[in-house]
């Protein structure tokens, strides 16, 4: 990292991801200054006490309430709420001229082109050279919003989006303008990671950048499966929650929490602009979702979405399920499948996959199909929206939840297994697949002096992905440094004249086979 330091942060818009992403730099002993627009009417309060739009505690009230509702909401944004007290507050009118004395300007405001461009119009002017200054956009193209700006602000902005909630989710994106420095980019990838606690991705300037280009089509892949299998939504939860590793909120809970406009807005923008996509009728909506927008049914935020919290006239509170065939709420039906029962026994989430893909019910076809969708899309993106396949893998697990990202996946099934399966549903993978496999390279990841490398498709070999220097990764040591084991413990060799014992029994509880590897690490 450079010499940069950030001690004091300026966010403009104070909405729910604005007034999150002022909270995390708090959590972090980071002074803020969150700004929004002056109001342009007064409230009935507001009338009742004489005040009038001159008086500051008007001009502020939109920044003060969104704050104050920030800090009451769960879960909470901030560690304690003592560190709010590093934030201050103002408007864009009376105080924008504060920002000369930040290191990090972020914009945070509605996702308007035109909006954009005249905050950053303000900004520049009043802005100090050198001063960092990004966009938390979550798809306007970044190389647009620097148009007309001076070369000192092309030259230190850039996009950083911040997933919601921003003190929960890892994903961190970097996305390059056309005249950002390298410095500016080196040094904010590494204060994600040191200091925000997140994973740094530095992606494309493309629509919806990583995250969500994948996200929001491994989802609407899924609105399209599930009427075509004949699944219910508590099916579909139940495949793709914690069995294969991902969030309890699985798939339709998940869009219900995030809310269902969110989710329509960005896979909207995907399919406007991105005509050339081999998957672009994908992100077209389908009917059931378009009745569900034109009944404002749009989860958690409207009381009601995919699922509806019930409470019949005796007091008894139920969750009610939507049918996708009738589009009525109904009480929620167990799901269950053979192909999971199979995977009871298996604990680690990634060798369950093989099972999973060959399974004989309709649990099995639903994941050959779902993985074959991704593999052939995740393969096709490269080198679109990153050159470098992990930082897919990376984006999907933080900013998704996700234990496993799809190349890792596709590793656990086997290239060729994945290869056929993609063929059985009339898809194919990206050339560069086929250029991997002739080359004898079968898989995408492999693990060398305990370090992880991956398939490059430039160079057409294995390299080391980079930023593990720092770290010990388990996962690594353990296929090659093991040195001893039992039932109980396993003791591996991390270097340096130092051992790791680590505990494999159920629960961690401690019995006869735990004693015996901690003596065995003793002596």
């Amino acid at each position: 990292m450079s010499k940069r330091t950030i001690n004091k942060i300026a966010v403009i818009g104070s909405g729910i991801m604005g007034s999150g992403i002022a909270c995390h730099f708090a959590n972090i002993g980071v002074e803020v200054l969150l700004l929004d627009i002056v109001p342009r009417e007064l409230t009935a309060n507001e009338k009742d006490k004489g005040l009038t739009l001159e008086d500051k505690v008007v001009r502020n009230r939109l920044v003060n309430d969104s704050l104050r509702n920030a800090l009451k909401s769960k879960p909470s944004p901030i560690y304690h709420q003592k560190f709010a007290s590093r934030i201050r507050t103002g408007n864009l009118e009376d105080d924008i001229s504060k920002v000369s004395e930040v290191d990090w300007i972020i914009e945070v405001v509605v996702e308007r082109l035109d909006i954009k461009k005249q905050v950053f119009e303000k900004l520049d002017t009043h802005r100090t050279p050198g001063t960092l200054i990004t966009s938390n956009t979550s798809g306007i193209p970044i190389k647009f919003m620097s148009d007309g700006r001076s070369e000192d602000f092309q030259a230190h902005f850039c996009g950083t989006h911040f997933f919601n909630p921003a003190r929960y989710l890892k994903l961190f994106e970097i996305i390059p303008g056309p005249k950002t420095k390298t410095e500016v980019l080196d040094f904010l990838n590494g204060y994600g990671e040191q200091f925000l606690g997140k994973t740094s991705v530095v992606a494309k300037d493309t629509p919806a950048f990583i995250g969500n280009r994948i996200g929001i089509f491994g989802i609407q892949s899924l609105f399209h499966q599930v009427k075509d299998l004949g699944l219910t939504i508590e099916e579909v939860d139940k495949l793709t929650g914690p069995v294969i590793g991902r969030p309890k909120s699985a798939t339709f809970r998940t869009v219900d929490v995030v809310g269902l406009d969110t989710l329509v807005h960005v896979a909207n923008g995907i399919y406007e602009n991105c005509p050339d996509d081999e998957a672009h009728d994908l992100f077209k909506i389908p009917d059931f979702i378009e009745s569900m927008m034109a009944n404002k049914w749009l989860g958690s935020k409207s009381g009601q979405g995919f699922y509806k919290k019930n409470v019949s006239a005796d007091g008894k509170k139920e969750i009610l399920s939507l049918d996708l065939d009738t589009l009525e709420y109904r009480s929620k039906k167990r799901a269950s499948f053979g192909t999971l029962e199979l995977t009871k026994s298996i604990d680690k989430v990634i060798d369950r996959f093989p099972v999973l893909v060959d399974g004989k019910d309709k649990a099995g076809e639903f994941y050959r199909k779902n993985f074959a969708a991704m593999f052939a899309y995740v393969s096709n993106r490269i080198p679109e929206i990153t050159d470098e396949l992990y930082k897919i893998d990376d984006a999907m697990k933080a900013g998704f939840g996700w234990e496993h990202g799809p190349f890792q996946i596709w590793d656990a099934i086997g290239l060729d297994k994945g290869i056929a399966i993609m063929k059985d549903v009339g898809l194919s993978p990206a050339d560069w697949i086929n250029e991997m496999k002739a080359s004898g390279h079968m898989s995408f990841y492999t693990v060398v002096d305990g370090a992880t490398h991956f398939y490059d498709i430039k160079s057409k070999t294995h390299i080391k992905k980079p930023g593990q220097d720092a770290f010990i990764i388990l996962d690594n040591i353990r296929k090659s440094n093991e040195v001893w084991k039992n039932s109980g413990v396993v003791i591996e060799d991390i270097g340096d004249g130092i051992i790791n014992v680590e505990f494999q029994s159920k629960m961690n509880t401690i019995g006869g086979d735990v004693l015996a590897g901690l003596n065995k690490a003793i002596d």
